[in-house]
């Protein structure tokens, strides 16, 4: 590929709006332009690499044994609602009116379809286990786009999904998942952590999700740094303090009730009464599977909505307005207490633990101090319910963990019956009997992949790109295009590299050096060529990877096998790489 040939509308200056590494760089690498909020145009360059991203993605599901179809974006609002997920899916679903009065959506995922396709397909057991997966277009209405490609409103997604007849066959399909997703992102070149996870509005009662550290990564990574311990911050647990559990004081004088005028937030009350928040308690009531619910946290600390939903076994769950509070509880929003509650509730560990807690007084203007915890309310259901945080201990070996800002790029559950069941997808087994098909449903989303390598990947000067990634894994830069000579070199240099099956672009513009260089590097191929008058009068042609910090020079006459073995040399690498991660997960899961 000549470069004037080329669609590669580099910029100087950083677009407008774009504040994330990923979005920065693509926009002035001349890799996508955006259209509109949350949708964008894939560029010549910007393709390139969506559709390297592709064929990883491809080749591995493949080699997994899954086998490949496409369904239509275009699904019947009929097959959501059957399910039971049109309602909390809620407006992420991009709802429209056809011809003839249909109500459709634009396909957010393809649970629905795939399991109407498979209950239709599949009747016995002799068809299983089999695993489908399709590369398709998908749209949420997100209602805040942002960061470029990392949140769209159009996105493109690998989605699988297997169809297997006992758990036996769900956890095989699982583990050949599990390890494709991780052979591929190997491929890629991304740095990724696997944490357990949350299943969200998909549903089901196990998942992974494989996440690559950044700063603008939207999700929290909580990781024990002692024994590997990673979940995301819905999943995340928290294990027990190394410090000793309070003990209730059997002649502490009972809790007195102090006038609190004005103070509603834990903040203010903690001011007024010259409190530390970790002495608090907030109360806060959901609405469980339409039922009110209570759950009472340290002042200092959040809840987390996923563990409140296991604590209370409820399917739904949505924090309880105004009204509902005050008719449950008999009190109103900024003074409610765990004494003498009526409704269930459940206490975090961390207030269980306090020797005596400040909380709501259940009365407008009063709290509660010198409150102990068992004595003046019941600890008979103490869950952990709040969100872990920096500094929190393991739940595995008790050791301090972390926390990293991180990036979804894929996601792997257990989905067990909860579509099937549902939708009717059965199978006959040996014995004639209709039993429910299990499932399993597994997540990439291509194009994160392609921000994610950026930004993992990149520095000053631009972008770095994984060579399986990369548009062009070699740019041959001749600084003068005029001379003959130097032509004929880039171009003889070029023909071997692309007969090698190297991907190459020749920068054949009549440009000054350092203009060229910087393009080169702001774009982020992989290796950079140089040939030059002054170098081929002295024998040498220079190199230079674009992770590394100085170039090197290779003798001309035997430059283009020098440049062949050193990106054979790389290609290598990953495959070790590759191999050793691989190794590693096995022994990892002998161990366990």
């Amino acid at each position: 590929m000549r470069w004037s040939s080329a669609l590669i509308p580099t910029l100087k200056e950083t677009p407008a709006d774009a504040v994330a590494p990923s979005h920065i760089l693509l926009m002035r690498a001349g890799m996508i332009r955006q259209l509109g909020a949350g949708a964008y145009t894939y560029l010549p360059l910007g393709l390139r690499v969506l559709r390297k991203a592709e064929a990883i993605i491809r080749e591995e599901m493949d080699a997994a044994g899954a086998l490949e179809l496409l369904m239509p974006a275009l699904q019947p609002i009929e097959l959501w609602k059957e399910s039971g997920r049109f309602e909390t899916f809620g407006d992420l679903l991009m709802k429209l009116n056809i011809s003839g009065g249909h109500h459709m959506a634009l396909g957010p995922t393809h649970e629905e379809v795939i399991t109407d396709l498979v209950r239709d397909l599949i009747n016995s057991y002799k068809q299983l286990p089999i695993t489908l997966y399709q590369i398709q277009t998908k749209f949420r209405d997100e209602p805040r786009p942002r960061f470029g490609i990392l949140r769209t409103r159009e996105f493109i997604m690998k989605d699988a999904y297997s169809f297997d007849a006992d758990v036996d066959q769900l956890n095989s399909s699982y583990d050949a998942m599990y390890e494709a997703y991780c052979r591929t992102f190997d491929r890629c070149g991304l740095p990724y952590v696997i944490v357990e996870a949350e299943s969200g509005p998909i549903g089901g009662d196990a998942s992974h999700e494989f996440m690559v550290p950044c700063s603008t990564g939207e999700d929290k990574v909580i990781q024990c740094l002692s024994c590997g311990y990673a979940a995301n911050q819905e999943k995340a647990e928290v294990g027990p303090s190394k410090e000793p559990a309070a003990k209730a004081v059997a002649d502490a004088p009972p809790y007195q009730a102090v006038p609190t005028p004005g103070q509603k937030t834990i903040k203010d009350v903690c001011a007024f009464l010259k409190v530390e928040e970790k002495t608090s308690g907030k109360l806060l009531v959901y609405v469980a599977d339409g039922k009110p619910v209570a759950v009472l946290l340290r002042g200092d600390h959040e809840a987390n909505e996923a563990k409140v939903r296991r604590a209370f076994g409820a399917a739904t769950l949505a924090p309880a307005d105004a009204d509902v509070i005050l008719k449950s509880t008999g009190a109103p929003i900024g003074f409610l207490g765990p004494v003498a509650i009526k409704i269930p509730l459940v206490i975090d560990p961390a207030v269980a633990a306090l020797e005596t807690v400040v909380v709501g007084g259940n009365e407008v203007d009063v709290h509660l101090t010198g409150v102990v915890p068992g004595r003046d309310f019941k600890l008979d259901r103490v869950v952990d319910v709040r969100n872990a945080d920096e500094g929190d201990p393991c739940p595995r070996c008790g050791a301090a963990m972390v926390v990293k800002a991180g990036l979804e790029i894929g996601h792997v559950f257990k989905l067990g019956t909860k579509y099937s069941k549902a939708m009717g997808a059965t199978y006959l087994d040996e014995k004639g009997t209709e039993v429910d098909v299990i499932m399993g449903c597994y997540g990439i989303g291509v194009n994160r992949i392609v921000a994610a390598a950026v930004e993992a990947g990149h520095d000053a000067n631009g972008i770095i790109w994984p060579l399986n990634l990369a548009p062009y894994q070699v740019a041959v830069v001749p600084l003068q295009v005029k001379d003959a000579a130097v032509m004929e070199t880039a171009e003889a240099i070029e023909q071997k590299l692309t007969a090698a099956g190297f991907d190459v672009i020749l920068d054949d513009r009549d440009q000054r050096p350092g203009f060229k260089f910087k393009d080169v590097d702001l774009v982020g191929f992989p290796l950079r060529v140089v040939i030059g008058e002054r170098g081929l009068k002295e024998g040498k042609i220079e190199i230079k990877w674009r992770a590394e910090a100085e170039p090197k020079t290779v003798p001309l006459e035997t430059a283009a096998d020098s440049i062949l073995a050193e990106l054979k040399a790389a290609e290598e690498k990953l495959h070790s790489t590759c191999l050793v991660n691989r190794e590693k997960r096995r022994e990892a899961k002998s161990s366990s």
